[in-house]
């Protein structure tokens, strides 16, 4: 280990190694977000009944993702933070426990799924009156599969974490695509029974979604063991230790909170929203997946920026983490400015994606462009958050995410609709991210000042 060559997140120019390792990531998420679409296409086509089971399963699913992404954010950043102090020991044990978390992890939804799924869409549906039985049977044939075979998510999200910790995000583009792709092409054929495949309806859907992970995590394995030679993956060498997973989770765990939040935020804005009308709900998802576009390169971006930070954080290289977060915030804004001006100039054609009438374009369009007056701003939040995770420092994240949705924007989204007029409680989203990085900036000086300007400025080249 004493031969290994400095990684080149602590020499490369930052602008250069910006991109290089944001690029794959932001194509693999849209790529993911592509395969979504297409999945609910298919889907579709069974029944609209279909479609309801496997849309009440999202917030299962939004949490399998949530607790394996956030436990990747915490194995991301105590890994290339201990790269960066050359403390390879560190390095490789953060690793292997994060392999342990996701069989800790995959034995919560194995039991989940084999015990809870009947008792799980029961709960969803207590108080519909119709077609309560097909929808019931759709949603546990597929949340079944999704859950018991779980160590498909879990293991790709962390190989692809690993990749990334160590600046190679090119492979995990590959697995992720690998995995959309395998989605996208057994979809059909397992739902509908193409050729030799047999037809397995929704269970079907499940079953293409659960092998695309699969083939994927392997994928991440031969990568890992191939290619990322800072890193040995050895179970057996490094066994579970409370210590390392501790740091893990100590980053980890706010990120899991945050993502969880979303899906509160979600449900309880629906339940606003649905006393307007049903077509002000509708518009509300439409704007979530018009969003997810403008949105993704932003996250790809903060999957590329973490290890990046987290490395020189270890190195002790103030002027490199000072840099990528500059940069990373000028190219978060510049993305949202292009999708500001989308909803800004062009709404009616894009609600028209979705087959918009014109009473959902008399809310729709107002919508988007008044929500989307927050787009810059979110842009700089994003990244300011995602550096306080790489710093170590994912308590802040947390606050923020729970005073921004929770906090503030419920409660003025439900005061702003007691005046009767939807439009209002669109507002709420501009004000809520004002909040946000008001905050973002607070937190942001306190740790510069305590953190990174002790450190010694080297003039490095960067």
């Amino acid at each position: 280990m004493e031969n290994i060559k400095e990684n080149k997140m602590g020499t490369q120019p930052v602008n250069k190694l910006l991109i290089s390792m944001s690029l794959p990531i932001m194509i693999s998420m849209l790529v993911q977000a592509l395969y979504n679409i297409v999945d609910s296409v298919f889907v579709a086509k069974i029944s609209e009944d279909a479609l309801t089971a496997v849309s009440l399963a999202f917030p299962v699913q939004n949490l399998m993702i949530a607790l394996g992404a956030g436990t990747g954010v915490g194995i991301n950043a105590l890994l290339s933070k201990s790269l960066g102090e050359k403390n390879f020991e560190q390095a490789n044990k953060a690793a292997n426990n994060g392999l342990f978390l996701v069989l800790v992890n995959f034995a919560v939804f194995l039991i989940f799924g084999l015990f809870f799924t009947g008792t799980f869409y029961d709960s969803m549906l207590a108080d519909q009156k119709t077609d309560v039985d097909i929808i019931k049977q759709y949603g546990v044939d597929y949340l079944s599969v999704v859950s018991i075979f779980s160590f498909g998510i879990f293991s790709q999200i962390t190989f692809e974490r690993l990749l990334q910790s160590t600046g190679r995000t090119i492979y995990s583009m590959y697995t992720q695509g690998l995995g959309a792709i395998i989605n996208i092409i057994l979809d059909p054929c397992l739902i509908f029974g193409v050729g030799f495949f047999p037809k397995m309806g929704v269970t079907g859907a499940a079953v293409a979604t659960v092998i695309g992970q699969v083939c994927a995590a392997v994928l991440g394995l031969f990568f890992n063991v191939k290619v990322n030679k800072e890193l040995h993956i050895n179970p057996i060498k490094y066994r579970p230790e409370k210590r390392t997973i501790g740091k893990i989770y100590a980053v980890g765990l706010p990120s899991i909170i945050m993502q969880s939040i979303g899906s509160v935020m979600t449900f309880v804005m629906n339940m606003i929203l649905i006393e307007f009308s049903k077509t002000a709900v509708a518009v509300f998802g439409v704007y979530f997946k018009l969003q997810s576009f403008v949105f993704m390169p932003i996250f790809g971006m903060n999957n590329g920026m973490i290890p990046i930070i987290a490395y020189n954080f270890g190195a002790r290289k103030k002027h490199r983490i000072l840099k990528t977060m500059k940069l990373a915030i000028i190219y978060a804004v510049s993305i949202m400015a292009v999708g500001v001006l989308a909803m800004q100039l062009f709404p009616a054609q894009l609600l028209k994606l979705f087959s918009a009438t014109d009473h959902m374009l008399s809310i729709g369009v107002p919508a988007l462009r008044i929500i989307s007056v927050h787009f810059i701003l979110a842009g700089a939040s994003i990244i300011i958050t995602a550096t306080f995770q790489a710093l170590s420092h994912g308590i802040f994240s947390m606050i923020i995410s729970i005073a921004r949705q929770l906090v503030v924007l419920l409660p003025v989204a439900y005061l702003f609709s007691l005046t009767g007029n939807v439009n209002n409680v669109w507002w709420c989203f501009p004000i809520a991210e004002a909040v946000s990085l008001t905050l973002c900036l607070i937190f942001l000086k306190h740790i510069k000042h305590k953190q990174i300007d002790p450190m010694p400025d080297l003039h490095e080249e960067a």
